[in-house]
C-alpha cells in the first residue's frame, strides 16, 4: 500500500517530441526533494530551467542528472516508482541504466527486476546486467545471463559484451568458449576484447596463448601493451615481461607499475632505476600508484635512501604510501624507523599496516607491544576473519620466541590454509622445537606446498628424524620436487645435518647450483663433519662454474676452515673475501676468524685480532674468546674476555655458566660458588636417537627411563672393559667439589652415554649408532666414544652443538680437535 500511494503522488507525464523523449515535470521541487538530493542541486535545477509555469521540458540528458543523484537505495527506488508511473520505464536506454544504478548500488535482486520487466530488451541491457554480474562478484550467474541472451534474444553481442563476460570466466574452458563466440562474431581482433582474453590466458592458461594473440594483433593500443605485460607479471614471468617492454616506444603509468613490479620480481633493479628516469622525464612519478610501486622497488633493492627520497617527494600520500614506506624500512632490518613513522602516520591502519607492525616488533623483540597488536586485531575482528593476519600474528609471536601463545593463535583460526601450517611448523623448528614441529607436518589436514617442505626439513635435521626426512624425501620424489633448487637443497641439508654426506652430495650434484645457496649449504654441511679441505675443494669448484659467492658462503668457510684447524687457508679465505669480492666483514666473520685463532690455541693473536677490529666486538666474539681459554685452560685471559663480554650482555646465563666451567676445571671453586651465587641455571644438557621410528630423549642424570636399570648396568660393563684398555676419567669436566668416585659417576650419567647404552641394548650387533646432543662433548665422553667404538665394533656418530663425531674403531673423525 505505501508503495501505491508513493506512485499516485508521482505526477510524471511522457510525452513523444521531435523524436526525443522529454519528461514534463508537475512538481520540480517535490522530485528533487524526494530523491534526497543535496539542495544545492535543486537550487541548479531551478536556475536553469526556471521557476515559473506548469511545464519544464526536460531532454534525455536530464534523466541523467537525476540518475547521478540517486547514491542510496531509496533514492533509487523513488526514481524506479516515477519511471513506471510516467511510463518511461518503457524507454529501453533508460530500464539499461536503472539496471546499471541497481548494480552500483549494490542489489543484484532489484536489478535483476529491472531487468527481467525491461521491453524489447537490446545489446546495451544485456550488457548492463552481464557487467553488473561481474561487478558485484556473481561470475557464474554472469556466464548464465550471457549464455541465456545468445540462445533467447536473437540478437548479437557486441565489443562490449565480451571483455566483461570474459572477466567472469573461472576456468580456462570457459574462457575458451567466450573466446570461440568472439570468432563467430569477429570481435576478436577488437583491441577491447583481445586485451580482456590476453588477461584471461595469462591468468588460467598457457601464457603463450596470450602471446599467441598479441602477436596475431593486427593493431595493438596501450591497453593490448599493458595486459600483455601485466599478464607476464600475475604468471610469474617477469623476465619476459620485460623483454616484452624494451619494443615499447612509449609508456604511460600503468605500463610503468607493471614493469616497475616486473622489476622487483626479477631482480633487475639496474632497468628499474631507468624505468625511474623515464617516468622523471615524462612527467610519470607524480602518479600517486607510480610512486607507491617505485618505494616497493627500492625495497627490495635494499636501498632505502631511494625509498625515503621517493617518500619525502610525495605531494600526496595515501595509506598505501604509508604502508609501503614502513615495509621498506621493515623489510630491510630498520625496525626502530619503521617504528616511527608508523607512529607519524595520520592514517587509521588496515590490515597490510598491522603485517608490517607485527614484524616489526618481533624484530625489536617486544612482547607487550606485539600482544596489543594481538589485541587490536581482535577488536577489528580481521584475526579470524583476514588469515592473512591471523598467519602474520602467529609468525609474530613465533618469532618472539613464544611459541605457546603463536599455537593457541594458531587454534583459533577458524580456515586455516597452508600458510597457517607452514607458520607453526617453522615457529616450532626455528624455535628449537623439533619434535613439535614434525608432529604438526603429520598432522597436516591439506596439501602440502614448497613452503612446507622447507619447514619441515630443518625440523629433521635438528632432532636428527633422519627417517622421517627420507619418508619426506619419498613423497616429494612422487610429486617430482626434488628437483626444485629450495626443496633440493633443504633436503642436502638434512641428509647432510643427519649424517648422511655421501646421500647429501648426491642430491646436490641433481639440482641447479646457479646461485650460491646450494653451494653454502654443502660447505657447511662439511664444516660440520670436520671435512675443512673438501669444504675448500667445493668452494674452488663453485668458483670454476661461475658461481659469485656472497657473505654466507665466507661464513661458511670459515667454519669449516675453524672446526678442521685450517688456520692458514682461513686467513687466505679472510683476505680473498675484502680484496677480490669487496664484501666487508661482519660481525660474524669476526667471531669465526676468533673461534679459528681459538681453537687453534693461538689465544694471543685472538685477542690481538679483537683489539684491531674496526667495529664494535659484541657478546659472540668475546665468547668465541672465553670459550677457547676454557678449552685451552687460559684462565687469565678467560677473566679478561669474560669482563668484556658481561659488559656487552651481562645476563646471558650461557656466559656465565661459561666461566664457571672454566674456574671449575682450573679447580678455583671459589670462583665457581661466586657465580653461582647469583642464582643463574645451566642449560640441562640431553641427547637424542632415533629407535624404531621413535625419537628417544636422555636428559644428564636421568633415571626415570623405563630402562633405566638395564642403560646403568651396560654402562658399569663397558666402564670396567674400559679401564682395563687403560681409560682414565677426566674428572676436570666434572664442575662440582665431590670426591672422585662421586665424579666417576656424575660422569658415567652424561647423556651421550644413557644414549649410547641404550642403542647398544636395543639395536643388532654392529648396527651404526647415531646421537645429537645439545651441547658441546666433553673430552671425557669424547675419549670414552672412542673406546666404545673399539669394544663394541660399532661406528658411532654424534652431533653435538657444533659439529659432528664419526667414532670408529677406536678413532675420531675430528682428530681430536673441536
Amino acid at each position: 500500500m505505501p508503495f501505491l500511494i508513493l506512485l499516485l503522488n508521482l505526477r510524471l507525464v511522457p510525452i513523444c517530441k521531435n523524436g526525443r523523449f522529454t519528461v514534463v515535470l508537475k512538481s520540480v521541487g517535490a522530485v528533487l526533494r524526494e530523491f534526497s538530493a543535496p539542495a544545492n542541486a535543486l537550487q541548479d535545477y531551478r536556475t536553469e530551467h526556471g521557476t515559473t509555469g506548469t511545464q519544464y521540458g526536460k531532454r534525455i540528458d536530464d534523466v541523467h542528472m537525476l540518475f547521478r543523484h540517486c547514491t542510496k537505495l531509496h533514492s533509487a527506488k523513488c526514481l524506479h516508482a516515477r519511471l513506471i508511473v510516467s511510463q518511461a520505464i518503457q524507454n529501453v536506454f533508460i530500464s539499461a541504466k536503472l539496471v546499471n544504478l541497481y548494480c552500483y548500488l549494490g542489489s543484484l535482486a532489484l536489478a535483476r527486476h529491472a531487468f527481467d520487466n525491461t521491453q524489447n530488451r537490446d545489446v546495451y541491457a544485456w550488457n548492463a546486467m552481464i557487467s553488473g554480474y561481474v561487478r558485484l562478484g556473481s561470475s557464474s550467474e554472469a556466464i548464465r545471463c550471457f549464455s541465456l541472451f545468445m540462445m533467447t534474444s536473437g540478437l548479437q553481442p557486441d565489443y562490449r559484451t565480451f571483455p566483461s563476460v570474459l572477466k567472469a570466466c573461472r576456468s580456462l574452458l570457459d574462457g575458451m568458449k567466450i573466446h570461440c563466440s568472439a570468432l563467430k562474431f569477429g570481435f576478436v581482433w577488437d583491441v577491447f576484447v583481445a586485451a580482456s582474453l590476453i588477461h584471461l590466458y595469462c591468468r588460467y592458461g598457457p601464457v603463450a596463448n596470450a602471446r599467441m594473440l598479441f602477436d596475431e594483433m593486427p593493431v595493438r593500443d596501450m591497453g593490448s601493451w599493458n595486459a600483455m605485460i601485466s599478464g607476464y607479471c600475475q604468471s610469474g614471468n617477469a623476465k619476459e615481461a620485460l623483454t616484452l617492454s624494451r619494443e615499447l616506444k612509449v609508456m604511460d603509468a600503468v605500463t610503468i607499475v607493471s614493469l616497475l613490479a616486473a622489476c622487483t620480481e626479477s631482480g633487475d633493479f639496474v632497468r628499474g632505476v631507468l624505468i625511474h628516469l623515464y617516468s622523471i622525464k615524462h612527467g610519470l612519478d607524480s602518479e600517486l600508484f607510480v610512486s607507491n610501486k617505485l618505494i616497493d622497488l627500492y625495497a627490495e633493492s635494499g636501498d632505502l635512501k631511494g625509498c625515503q627520497k621517493v617518500f619525502d617527494m610525495m605531494s600526496v600520500r595515501d595509506l598505501i604510501s604509508w604502508n609501503s614506506i614502513i615495509k621498506a624500512y621493515e623489510l630491510n632490518e630498520q625496525p626502530l624507523r619503521a617504528l616511527k613513522l608508523f607512529e607519524e602516520m595520520r592514517f587509521q591502519p588496515d590490515c597490510l599496516t598491522l603485517i608490517s607492525l607485527a614484524s616489526i616488533l618481533a624484530q625489536l623483540g617486544d612482547v607487550r607491544a606485539g600482544r596489543s597488536v594481538q589485541g587490536f586485531t581482535l577488536r577489528k575482528g580481521w584475526l579470524l576473519e583476514d588469515i592473512t593476519v591471523g598467519n602474520t600474528v602467529v609468525d609474530m609471536y613465533a618469532k618472539l620466541g613464544l611459541v605457546d601463545s603463536a599455537r593457541a593463535v594458531f587454534d583459533w583460526l577458524l580456515n586455516k590454509d597452508v600458510v597457517s601450517w607452514n607458520t607453526i611448523i617453522s615457529g616450532y623448528a626455528q624455535n628449537g622445537f623439533a619434535t613439535e614441529a614434525i608432529e604438526m607436518y603429520n598432522e597436516m589436514e591439506i596439501t602440502p606446498n614448497q613452503g612446507t617442505w622447507v619447514s619441515v626439513l630443518p625440523a629433521c635435521s635438528q632432532s636428527g628424524a633422519l627417517r622421517q626426512g627420507m619418508k619426506i624425501h619419498g613423497r616429494l620424489l612422487k610429486t617430482g620436487l626434488c628437483s626444485d633448487v629450495f626443496i633440493g637443497t633443504s633436503l642436502a641439508d638434512m641428509y647432510g645435518k643427519c649424517g648422511r654426506l655421501e646421500e647429501a652430495l648426491s642430491l646436490f650434484y641433481q639440482i641447479p647450483r646457479v646461485n650460491s645457496v646450494p653451494w653454502n649449504t654443502l660447505i657447511a654441511c662439511h664444516g660440520l663433519h670436520g671435512h675443512g679441505e673438501r669444504a675448500m675443494m667445493l668452494f674452488r669448484e663453485m668458483l670454476d662454474e661461475g658461481v659469485k659467492p656472497d657473505h654466507i658462503t665466507f661464513v661458511t668457510l670459515l667454519s669449516a676452515c675453524s672446526h678442521s684447524g685450517l688456520v692458514e687457508e682461513g686467513q687466505q679465505c679472510f683476505e680473498m673475501m675484502q680484496k677480490d669480492y669487496a664484501i666487508t666483514p661482519s660481525l660474524k666473520h669476526y667471531g669465526c676468524m676468533v673461534d679459528l685463532f681459538g681453537r687453534a690455541g693461538q689465544l694471543e693473536t685472538a685477542f690481538n685480532f679483537i683489539k684491531t677490529m674496526p667495529i664494535q666486538p659484541d657478546a659472540s666474539i668475546w665468547g668465541a674468546l672465553l670459550s677457547a681459554c676454557r678449552v685451552h685452560g687460559n684462565v687469565d685471559l678467560g677473566k679478561i674476555a669474560s669482563e668484556r663480554l658481561f659488559e656487552v650482555e651481562p645476563e646471558h646465563v650461557g656466559y656465565h655458566v661459561l666461566l664457571s666451567n672454566m674456574y671449575a676445571s682450573a679447580g678455583k671453586w671459589e670462583g665457581v660458588d661466586e657465580i653461582r651465587g647469583k642464582g643463574l641455571r645451566k642449560t640441562p644438557g640431553w641427547s637424542s636417537m632415533e629407535v624404531n621410528n621413535r625419537v628417544e630423549v636422555f636428559y644428564t642424570g636421568n633415571q626415570t627411563h623405563p630402562m633405566c636399570e638395564e642403560i646403568y648396568k651396560e654402562l658399569t660393563l663397558l666402564h670396567e672393559k674400559m679401564k682395563m684398555l687403560g681409560y682414565v676419567p677426566d674428572h676436570r669436566f666434572v664442575l662440582q667439589d665431590v670426591e672422585d668416585d662421586e665424579k666417576e659417576h656424575i660422569l658415567m650419567s652424561h647423556s651421550e652415554r644413557l644414549a649410547i647404552a641404550f642403542a647398544l641394548i636395543t639395536t643388532p650387533p654392529k648396527t651404526r649408532i647415531q646421537i645429537f646432543k645439545n651441547l658441546r662433548v666433553c673430552s671425557d665422553c669424547h675419549s670414552v666414544t672412542k673406546f666404545i667404538s673399539r669394544i663394541t665394533e660399532r661406528e658411532i656418530v654424534v652431533r653435538d652443538s657444533n659439529r659432528f663425531h664419526h667414532f670408529k674403531d677406536g678413532v675420531c673423525s675430528c682428530g681430536d680437535y673441536w
